[in-house]
């Protein structure tokens, strides 16, 4: 008899084309925190905790910036929001809502990056 194992998605990673590469992993790295695990022929991926990103240099391609709320590209789940938005708020991140509580049980905030993708951060309120 054979066992099957069900189907499952064991994790995500991010692809995001970006105009310099080079500025982009400074970000990142110096802004938000992420360590550099590999680069090479125009790609770097970088990661913090269990989220990684995959950044390929397109330099000719159209900015996230003109993608608009088109540009909102993860919903990531964290632990301690409040520490993180502290953290981030004290750099040079442009936040885009504040810390909230919302009716979906999550308490979250947005942020763009310097390439202008759109990132919301959200953790599950505790009842």
């Amino acid at each position: 008899m054979s066992t099957k194992t069900k189907p499952r998605i064991t994790g995500t990673r991010y692809v995001l084309a970006v105009q310099n590469l080079e500025k982009s992993v400074d970000f990142y790295i110096n802004q938000m925190g992420f360590r550099s695990d590999w680069f090479g022929e125009g790609w770097h991926f970088l990661s913090r905790d269990k989220c990684m990103i995959m950044l390929g240099e397109c330099p000719d391609e159209r900015p996230a910036f003109a993608l608009n709320d088109h540009a909102y590209f993860a919903y990531i789940e964290v632990q301690n929001i409040r520490d993180l938005y502290a953290e981030f708020s004290a750099k040079s991140i442009e936040i885009l809502s504040t810390l909230e509580d919302k009716a979906w049980g999550q308490r979250e905030f947005a942020l763009r990056t310097i390439d202008g993708h759109r990132i919301m951060l959200g953790e599950t309120i505790n009842s």
